[in-house]
């Protein structure tokens, strides 16, 4: 159903975007980059947590790690993680496939900063072998995504 509910929301809003499939597994980063050929950074890594009592996904260039202060600043909350279960429950995606399409329910999307320096990523396709490669800016208007600043060390991710 994931896979089939991406390709849906793309056949839908008539969007020039495809689901590349994968022989081996993308259900992380380093698997993702060394299926596409890519380095990390380039995997969007799409991450589902609890905002009082919303869910939300945060997606980041593929090394950002979460940074505690600046996501309780934004959020005004602690991060907490949804755990696999809930993931796949909300988002309809499992763990290892989660992005930001094709999602069972509407949910606000954030862009981490550590994405705008890539002109192109690759976030997953709703399958732990799938992505889809996406401009960051089509990614934004794709996702109605809010652009934040929530991972340690933004500024030392490059393309």
């Amino acid at each position: 159903m994931s896979l089939a509910s991406v390709e849906k929301q793309f056949e839908e809003e008539k969007l020039d975007l495809k689901v590349i499939l994968l022989e081996q597994s993308s259900a992380t980063v380093p698997l993702a980059a060394a299926a596409l050929g890519v380095e990390p950074n380039r995997i969007a890594k799409t991450m589902a947590f609890k905002v009082a009592e919303e869910s939300v996904l945060v997606v980041t260039a593929g090394e950002g790690r979460i940074d505690n202060k600046k996501y309780k600043e934004f959020f005004g909350t602690k991060a907490k993680m949804l755990k696999a279960d809930e993931v796949l429950e909300i988002t309809g995606h499992p763990v290892g496939g989660v992005c930001p399409f094709g999602l069972k329910e509407p949910m606000k999307v954030y862009l981490d900063e550590t994405l705008k320096v890539f002109d192109y990523v690759y976030p997953a396709g709703g399958t732990p072998n799938s992505a889809v490669k996406i401009g960051v800016e089509e990614l934004e208007k794709v996702t109605n995504g809010v652009w934040t600043s929530v991972c340690k060390d933004a500024e030392e991710i490059e393309n």
